[in-house]
């Protein structure tokens, strides 16, 4: 079992706080896992076995409680009196109206409640205003690339432990299994899940087809500058005629069930966001090699997205940086301090290098700046940016 100890320790922080703690990711990200290790971790600190409450709505033995009044009277009944209870509810979203649940359960003294869900959207509508200012979001990802080395017993030659880890996924359960074939299988039910489930039911979508267009092209245009009408009009003269209307409602139910992240603009100079010609970035690149393939594998675009999702995952807003008719890769923003990277495969050659350092050097101001590549190099700094080897940047 590999230890989150990030998701882990920030569980403990909260841990008896009057606050519900609510774990997002996507499906298989190590959600239901958290919460064993969590429960643990009760058990090894006083907390006894008939204190924890802890409920799968996957699991079938469960389906009576997908009411929301059945769940309510079942833990009621589970509660012992004057002891805190620990109530797990994973995968909730599954309960109609889980809401009134959740809510009823808050408001209890002597029960501390955590709870997950697939789905961004299920933390929106009715459920934000009634629990405003009561829950803490830990929002959860497949492993990092430390996580994944963390859990090998041989951590040498770290670019082949890099490769392994886009081409075999970063999917926690991937590391169990034995061979391409079955992590192409395994990768195969998470994405049909996550469509069929999280994206086609939500959203009544009849033509399955042309959403799997829509998913093909963003898998393939990662980390490229794009919008609603340039995704419409390439999908239409491919043969799929689809408006900007579908397009925006597919993408947006991409982003709910955590499959695709958004990245917005960011205007440096002018210091203000801007609203269009986002980014998009996968989150994982092994899904992205089992639905296109090995033959479109751009690194230094799938290295972008990996350091997109570390920058997320330490914290920070990320955006797209726009400097005049220049780009930065990233702006990254945390409690008020900035930094900027730029991300590239390789800068051996003069002109690639003096092409990514020249739009960091057209920002003016004094905050860190850093170029991240592959090419195994000791820390160089050029005037001021400096120039790291991605893959110890992402072992800090």
């Amino acid at each position: 079992m590999i230890k989150r100890d990030e998701y882990l320790e920030k569980l403990k922080s909260f841990k008896d706080k009057k606050l519900i703690k609510v774990v997002t990711g996507i499906r298989r990200c190590g959600k239901s896992t958290l919460l064993k290790i969590f429960q643990d971790y009760l058990l090894e600190n006083q907390v006894k076995k008939n204190q924890i409450i802890s409920i799968n709505f996957e699991n079938p033995d469960f389906e009576d409680l997908k009411d929301y009044k059945n769940l309510y009277k079942y833990i009621e009944k589970c509660l012992i009196p004057n002891k805190k209870n620990y109530v797990f509810l994973d995968e909730i979203q599954n309960v109609v109206d889980y809401q009134k649940a959740v809510d009823g359960l808050y408001i209890k003294e002597n029960v501390d409640l955590y709870i997950t869900g697939s789905n961004a959207y299920f933390l929106s509508g009715e459920l934000a205003t009634l629990l405003s200012g009561r829950y803490i979001e830990i929002e959860m990802m497949p492993l990092s690339f430390k996580e994944y080395l963390s859990a090998l017993v041989e951590k040498t030659d770290l670019p082949m432990k890099y490769r392994n880890y886009l081409t075999n996924s970063s999917f926690p359960y991937t590391l169990e299994l034995e061979s391409e074939e079955q992590i192409k299988v395994y990768l195969d039910g998470i994405y049909n899940t996550v469509i069929l489930k999280d994206v086609v039911a939500r959203k009544n979508i009849s033509d399955v087809n042309v959403l799997e267009s829509v998913v093909r092209y963003m898998f393939d245009n990662i980390g490229n500058i794009t919008s609603i009408k340039k995704i419409s009009d390439a999908l239409t003269s491919a043969g799929r005629k689809i408006s900007n209307h579908t397009v925006e409602n597919y993408l947006s139910a991409l982003t709910d069930s955590f499959i695709l992240y958004k990245a917005g603009r960011y205007d440096v100079k002018g210091k203000q966001y801007l609203q269009t010609n986002e980014k998009y970035y996968i989150i994982d690149i092994g899904l992205r090699y089992f639905l296109l393939g090995s033959k479109k594998a751009d690194m230094g675009r799938i290295l972008e997205n990996i350091v997109y999702l570390e920058l997320l995952r330490r914290g920070y807003e990320v955006y797209v940086g726009k400097v005049g008719t220049l780009e930065v890769d990233f702006v990254a923003v945390k409690n008020g301090e900035v930094e900027y990277y730029q991300v590239a495969q390789t800068v051996q050659q003069p002109e690639t290098l003096e092409r990514e350092l020249k739009p960091l050097d057209s920002i003016k101001d004094h905050n860190p700046k850093y170029l991240l590549t592959l090419d195994v190099e000791p820390l160089t700094s050029h005037k001021g940016i400096k120039q790291i080897y991605a893959l110890d940047w992402l072992l800090e």
